[in-house]
């Protein structure tokens, strides 16, 4: 086989037609090598990184929708339980006294002490303190007696068809095998569910703080 010697110097840049067949090869070889990469990096490239994203996309649908298929496979099962939730709700809300009811409340709990055989040291209700729908009053109370007539009292109140609880309870005085009379400080707090007109306006100033903050 005969030997092919080339030497590229000679090779005139405007005339390639009368290069010899195997430069005129390696040239096209070259010149589709360059292409199918200029094509991959131009064009597969980006259909591929589409595809990456298309299938990251599927991923997240797939697992929205399974996540939305088992919530309408329990659907009836929330329907009930938010119905249990309302009617339980419903009862709470039936247990707080309504803004004439309060009063009557209040005369409950101090019958209550004197029930006991507890004295009276302060009975203060004090200012109310809204939320979105019912408000909270609290009730300074100071009374003096025995561990006896204090857990009676508690006892007492906690048999009230009203919510009424006990905080920020401070016995001091005496011993626990009688003697000399113990004095309980103590806050009481009862609460009312506000009418239409009183929601509506806590809303309003709740909506107002809100727009202030920004």
């Amino acid at each position: 086989m005969k030997d092919i010697n080339i030497d590229f110097n000679d090779l005139d840049i405007n005339n390639i037609g009368s290069w010899p067949t195997p430069v005129k090869a390696i040239i096209i070889v070259i010149a589709c090598a360059a292409t199918l990469a200029a094509g991959y990096f131009l064009d597969v490239k980006n259909q591929q990184n589409a595809l990456e994203r298309a299938e990251r996309q599927e991923m997240t649908l797939k697992q929205d929708f399974e996540a939305k298929q088992a919530k309408a496979i329990n659907l009836e099962a929330y329907r009930q339980q938010m119905s249990e939730m309302k009617e339980s709700f419903g009862a709470m809300l039936r247990q707080l006294p309504s803004k004439t009811e309060v009063e009557n409340l209040l005369v409950d709990i101090s019958q209550t002490g004197l029930a006991s055989g507890i004295q009276f040291k302060l009975f203060k209700p004090e200012k109310e303190q809204f939320t979105e729908f019912y408000a909270e009053l609290p009730i300074k109370i100071s009374m003096t007696g025995s561990y006896h007539q204090f857990g009676s009292f508690v006892s007492g109140i906690a048999a009230l068809p009203r919510i009424v609880t006990l905080e920020n309870i401070v016995i001091k005085g005496g011993n626990k095998d009688g003697g000399s009379a113990l004095t309980m400080d103590l806050t009481a707090k009862t609460y009312r569910y506000l009418d239409e007109d009183e929601v509506s306006e806590q809303r309003r100033k709740d909506q107002k703080k809100r727009k202030g903050r920004r």
